[in-house]
């Protein structure tokens, strides 16, 4: 039984930093691909970035995302991290760590794809 848990949410201003965890019991991270996802109130949940078992990592194609998130395994074991920094409102959600198989490029977005989901965690960017 594969279980994921999230970490590292909270509340923080605009232009602050976060680091979110997610720890998988049951089965390595990194033979698998990993992914974060997000959903904001009344939206549908929405790719973040993810990382293949080769390290090669993938992230949502729109700028507002790109360039300010960095997905990377964790230094504990069965650990993956979505660093975020400039944080703004429009980043408020609640976070997902997702895990799933092999993935070709143009799966990696989809939720449907991935096989095991964390509970999520809440991000809150408000001055």
């Amino acid at each position: 039984q594969v279980q994921l848990a999230e970490s590292g949410g909270g509340l923080v201003q605009p232009g602050d930093s976060l680091t979110l965890s997610c720890t998988s019991s049951g089965r390595t991270t990194s033979a698998y691909t990993m992914a974060w996802f997000r959903q904001a109130p009344g939206k549908e949940r929405e790719f973040v970035a993810s990382i293949s078992a080769s390290g090669a990592t993938t992230y949502h194609p729109d700028s507002s995302v790109k360039g300010r998130f960095t997905i990377s395994r964790g230094h504990a074991e069965n650990t993956v991290e979505l660093r975020m920094s400039s944080l703004n409102p429009d980043d408020t959600a609640v976070y997902y760590c997702a895990q799933g198989g092999f993935l070709a490029t143009s799966s990696k977005s989809m939720p449907q794809k991935y096989d095991y989901w964390g509970q999520g965690t809440q991000v809150t960017v408000s001055s």
